[in-house]
């Protein structure tokens, strides 16, 4: 019987989502190459979270020890008025028992190393961004910047929001006309974002640096659209977001604008947020009845290292065309309140591994048509979630961020819910956690009750050849709903 080989993937983006797809299709066996624009990984980002949304799938990985290497565990989160009285707070710390795992808060660039470190140097070339492709029956050609060409069966945009590889397929769609209006329209911009990370800092000035456990502090200002948080990291640093909200012509005036986060000229905003105070447990200073500012903060964090994005949200109805698939930010950019656009950049990466895993067993070859069903596949089982998700963090950002009189009724409602109460709506929200289907899968808590997941049919004849049987170790199954509550 002939053997057909699996398809080329040729990924643009090596962000969080592209370096995972990228790890995953390693250990599938399928050929891949990542062309990333930069030169070289920019330490760039403030805090990230990653849950039980996306955890199970580092256990498969063997990565989970590491990512725990490089975070704390998240165990509060706590809110404030801009004078630091309470607002309230939830405590989040029981929340393993339930769904098996902690939120972990690591630096970005930290689980970029982590991620980077799996990947064989031989598949990733740096430097290389993508200007424009084709793409036919018989393969996709990239082309490079630098004039060079490059040739496979599949094309991956893991490439951000402002995607270089959405840019040229809506190009070529919109001469065919098959492309909807609405994905041209540009993206929605409620708030402007300032984050960064501090050197190591004395933990005698700040306790809070002794604990190995995160706290999360939020300070929602007073008469002015500005809301910070800090959170204390490993290695003795702080993280810290200042979001603050526009007015409806200055957002229509930054919709225009291409937005990444780069380092720019930041002086105006530092320089109306340095006298900001800030709440992170107990301090030296606070014990000695002095106030400690973001000034503090941003003094102790290198100026090439604060940087500036506009946080815009949109979900595209396009993901897909030939032979070519849009991951993450390229099809659904988030705000980033829920901490849920890296997470979902993942559960693509995964879902869309798992169907090109059963496209490339061989049997047939890889077409054009086959390319396009296991797109549509993956589509299908990503987009209703990436819609809430979306939604979900419009609202989160509302919460957290509003100025109306509203939202800071409903602000204060949510922080000083009952526990068990916070915890329902987080256990229904963990209860979607897809997995590498062609991988043996992670055993989910006996009371957790888990959205289903698509088999790998692949797989699962693999098993049946050795007189096994793919099983999910989880009895409980929910019917697949979104809506916010």
């Amino acid at each position: 019987m002939t053997q057909h080989p699996p398809p080329k993937v040729l990924i643009s983006g090596a962000g969080l989502g592209g370096l995972l797809l990228a790890i995953i299709l390693e250990r599938a066996c399928i050929p891949y190459h990542v062309f990333e624009r930069a030169s070289s990984v920019k330490p760039l980002g403030a805090a990230l979270g990653l849950n039980a949304n996306i955890l199970p799938v580092f256990e498969q990985l063997g990565l989970l020890d590491e990512l725990q290497k490089i975070a704390f565990p998240c165990v509060d989160l706590e809110l404030r008025h801009e004078d630091l009285r309470s607002i309230g707070s939830i405590d989040i710390s029981g929340f393993k028992e339930k769904a098996g795992y902690h939120t972990y808060i690591f630096h970005r660039p930290d689980l970029y190393d982590v991620l980077l470190s799996q990947i064989p140097s031989k598949n990733i070339s740096f430097n290389k961004k993508l200007v424009s492709f084709e793409q036919d029956k018989d393969g996709v050609t990239i082309h490079t910047s630098d004039n060079e060409t490059y040739k496979g069966d599949i094309l991956v945009g893991a490439d951000g929001a402002y995607s270089a590889v959405r840019r040229s397929l809506y190009e070529q769609m919109q001469k065919t006309d098959e492309l909807p209006a609405s994905d041209l329209e540009v993206f929605k911009v409620g708030y402007i974002c300032m984050v960064g990370t501090t050197n190591p800092l004395d933990p005698e000035k700040y306790p809070v640096l002794k604990d190995t456990r995160c706290h999360f502090t939020t300070i929602i200002g007073e008469d002015r659209p500005h809301t910070w948080l800090t959170c204390s990291l490993p290695g003795n640093r702080i993280s810290f977001i200042v979001a603050e909200q526009l007015d409806e012509k200055t957002a229509q005036e930054v919709a225009f604008r291409n937005s990444e986060w780069t380092p720019e000229s930041n002086e105006k905003m530092i320089s109306e947020v340095r006298n900001f105070a800030f709440k992170h447990a107990r301090s030296r200073a606070e014990a000695k009845g002095e106030v400690l500012v973001l000034g503090d903060l941003i003094d102790q964090t290198r100026p090439e290292l604060i940087s500036k994005v506009f946080l815009e949200e949109k979900l595209f109805e396009t993901w897909h065309h030939g032979r070519t698939v849009l991951i993450g930010d390229a099809c659904h950019k988030m705000q980033p309140s829920a901490g849920q656009g890296a997470v979902n950049a993942m559960e693509d990466a995964v879902i869309l591994a798992n169907c090109l895993y059963d496209i490339s067993g061989g049997k047939e070859p890889v077409t054009t048509e086959r390319i396009a069903e296991a797109f549509r596949d993956y589509r299908e089982q990503r987009y209703p979630h990436a819609k809430f998700q979306v939604e979900n963090s419009k609202g989160m950002a509302k919460l957290l961020n509003g100025q109306t009189w509203t939202e800071r009724l409903v602000r204060t409602v949510v922080y000083n819910l009952p526990t068990w109460l916070v915890s329902q709506k987080y256990l229904k929200q963990a209860g979607y956690r897809p997995q590498i289907m062609f991988l043996p899968t992670v055993p989910e808590p006996d009371d957790l009750e888990i959205y289903p997941q698509k088999p790998s049919k692949r797989y699962q004849e693999e098993l049946a050849a050795k007189g096994q049987r793919f099983q999910r170790l989880k009895a409980k199954r929910m019917s697949v709903e979104y809506r916010i509550d």
